[in-house]
């Protein structure tokens, strides 16, 4: 079910982030401040979630994604689907969705209007198209052809002006499931033999040509695992010999099976990517490559 907007705030967005000097430690064993430097660090626990420059705006995330989604919610039948922090806090999204799935050519599918912002300067505060193919629960961006889906205000002196504007920029979610719809059939309709398939994994899975064992096993691996999505994981299998399947073939590998670095959870590493647009970068560039094979 929806997720009440004052859940969100008192679980989530309840601190705010202010702005404090930073300081080394000298010789003397004399504190001297940083010039042109800032910490930004949570009112509640004094955790630094960045050291930007001073000219660095905070957008605290109250007002840049919990204000700015509710007054779309006012006005329509949308609601929050989730909200979250990530990095203790230094990263935070709320995203919006509509009540029902939508379905085109057995495609059944969720839009949403992600809303993101961040205190470590890994994100300008942006609010962009997602949606949740529902199959296999994996995010996909919009569009795969297309650009400058985004709205982005970056953390600048003037950005709260620019923030207030923004709402106008949210009215995109009501005609999400249309654009999504004619993408999907778009995709559907591109033939991809088993051929093609192979050709498309030589390009985006190249075997090496000189290597160690260690390098050619997990082509080999990855291989194999794009291979078994293609032809019976039912994440990808029913829309097989299509270019949709192609695309469900990368993304599902991404968000499944591509492996984790330095303790990080998979969960978070999906969720990261998908704020950051490196998801929605490896689809598109995927798509791409698949166009060059399937003229």
């Amino acid at each position: 079910g929806a997720i009440p907007i004052e859940d969100v705030r008192r679980r989530l967005f309840s601190w705010k982030a202010i702005t404090m000097p930073t300081y080394i430690k000298l010789p003397n064993g004399e504190l001297g401040e940083v010039p042109n430097r800032k910490a930004i660090v949570r009112d509640d626990t004094y955790d630094v979630l960045g050291v930007p420059s001073s000219s660095y705006e905070p957008h605290q995330y109250e007002d840049a994604l919990l204000e700015k989604v509710s007054q779309v919610i006012d006005d329509s039948d949308l609601a929050i689907g989730s909200a979250g922090l990530l990095k203790g806090g230094a990263v935070a999204w709320v995203q919006i969705e509509m009540p029902e799935n939508v379905k085109v050519s057995d495609v059944e599918f969720r839009p949403h209007l992600l809303a993101t912002t961040s205190f470590n300067g890994s994100i300008a505060t942006t609010y962009k198209r997602t949606v949740t193919v529902v199959v296999c629960d994996n995010t996909r961006a919009m569009a795969l052809r297309e650009e400058g889906q985004d709205y982005r205000v970056r953390h600048t002196a003037n950005s709260q002006m620019i923030l207030g504007e923004a709402r106008s920029a949210l009215q995109v979610v009501f005609n999400l499931g249309e654009s999504f719809t004619k993408e999907i059939e778009q995709m559907l309709a591109l033939k991809v033999s088993d051929e093609d398939y192979n050709r498309f994994l030589d390009v985006i899975v190249p075997r090496p040509m000189n290597g160690s064992k260690h390098a050619y096993t997990k082509v080999e691996r990855d291989r194999c695992d794009y291979l078994t999505l293609w032809s019976s994981d039912p994440r990808v299998a029913p829309w097989k010999n299509t270019g949709f399947g192609v695309i469900q073939a990368v993304n599902t590998y991404r968000h499944h099976f591509r492996p984790t670095r330095g303790g990080t959870m998979r969960v978070e590493r999906n969720m990261m990517d998908t704020l950051t647009g490196v998801t929605e970068l490896s689809d598109r560039e995927a798509y791409g490559k698949l166009l060059t094979i399937c003229k």
